[in-house]
């Protein structure tokens, strides 16, 4: 069973991995690492969610920040490679939006890369209905945008 605690981007649990989906991010990116590393900042995420396992051992997160009066940008949605496929990335995300309606949001906006094909499929599993790039990704090539009414 998964347990989701919310919390801060101070959380250290959070930041380990913050810093495991950094690196494996670092495949994707290659010269285009200083633009995404600016806008991956976690200083500016005042939300986050960590998923623990059945041993209280983190697995996975994510964290929404504010983009508009209405809408919340979903960032750093990880989940460690051993416990992918388990259902932690669909209890992550349902946690987000619901803290999401909680704070008075009524849309999901997110970014994802068009080379990760998988996380473009559980978005569109969750409702997600992809939208041109908003804000800094309007010149990303390489990403893909979605959003979702909550």
């Amino acid at each position: 069973m998964i347990s989701i605690k919310k919390a801060n981007s101070d959380n250290l649990d959070f930041q380990t991995l913050v810093s495991e989906l950094d690196f494996d991010l670092t495949a994707y990116y290659k010269e285009e690492n200083a633009f995404y590393e600016k806008l991956n900042n976690t200083e500016s995420i005042k939300h986050v969610v960590v998923a623990y396992n059945e041993a209280g051992l983190p697995v996975g997160c994510g964290g929404i920040k504010a983009f508009s009066k209405n809408e919340v940008e979903i960032k750093r949605m990880y989940v460690s490679p051993r416990c992918r496929g388990k259902g932690v990335a669909t209890v992550i995300l349902e946690a987000l939006e619901s803290w999401s309606i909680e704070l008075g949001f009524s849309t999901c906006i997110l970014e994802t890369l068009k080379a990760k094909p998988y996380a473009i499929s559980f978005y569109k599993k969750n409702n997600y209905q992809e939208i041109p790039n908003f804000g800094d990704y309007k010149i990303a090539d390489n990403s893909i945008c979605f959003q979702k009414k909550l």
